[in-house]
């Protein structure tokens, strides 16, 4: 019997995260351990168990999975990460790789494709599904001028996850102390997202990080 490769699950719903540890563990040569919920969970857990792969979800309890997708390239370099997310692929796929993930999968594809984008992975590949690959490979392949961004592209990554906290309904201070960073520095991220959006008012701003927050879609004045 070969040694099992180590899985650390990284996902903040218990049930989903026990359905997938238990399809993990029926593969003779992976075993699935972690009840990491966020990023300083996920970080103890890198650091005493040692993992041959992480399995990170984008959305975390108090934190982002681009983050610690972010931490694992600094630090752990040698340990690849599959990025797990019920958000839009288009939206997210690009920024996980950019950030440093060996893949990206939907949730509702998960437990029919989780096997397979593991070891996938393992053997130093790049997992996506071919509607991702398509659409990645077409932008690559068009003229930086004639690639049309949606408002939320426009976002940078820590803009678009201080928006995801403001439509689960943090405020700007629970946002500073969540982030580490300062109350005026989010004011400043605020202010650069009412910009991009083309809101003009902070109740602007709420009501459209809440409906992106519940439906994924993007909703401003823009046209």
């Amino acid at each position: 019997m070969p040694d099992k490769k180590k899985i650390l699950l990284v996902e903040d719903h218990p049930i989903f995260r026990l359905g997938l540890a238990e399809l993990i563990n029926q593969e003779e040569d992976l075993s699935a351990f972690g009840k990491a919920r966020d990023v300083d969970q996920a970080i103890v857990e890198i650091e005493t168990m040692a993992p041959d792969l992480i399995i990170a979800d984008i959305s975390l309890q108090d934190s982002d999975g681009i983050d610690l997708v972010k931490y694992v390239k600094l630090h752990h370099r040698q340990i690849p990460v599959l990025v797990l997310s019920m958000h839009d692929e288009y939206l997210y796929a690009q920024r996980a790789l950019a950030a440093g993930a060996r893949g990206y999968i939907m949730k509702q594809e998960a437990m029919e494709s989780v096997v397979t984008a593991i070891h996938h992975v393992l053997e130093g590949k790049i997992y996506l599904n071919e509607k991702v690959k398509e659409h990645i490979l077409s932008t690559m392949s068009s003229p930086q001028e004639a690639r049309e961004k949606t408002p939320i592209d426009r976002l940078a990554d820590r803009e678009l996850q201080v928006f995801k906290m403001i439509g689960r309904g943090f405020s700007s201070r629970e946002i500073a102390e969540r982030l580490f960073l300062s109350i005026k520095t989010i004011g400043t991220y605020r202010e650069r997202i009412k910009e991009k959006l083309n809101l003009k008012h902070a109740n602007e701003l709420v009501r459209c990080a809440v409906h992106f927050e519940k439906t994924g879609q993007i909703s401003t004045r823009q046209s």
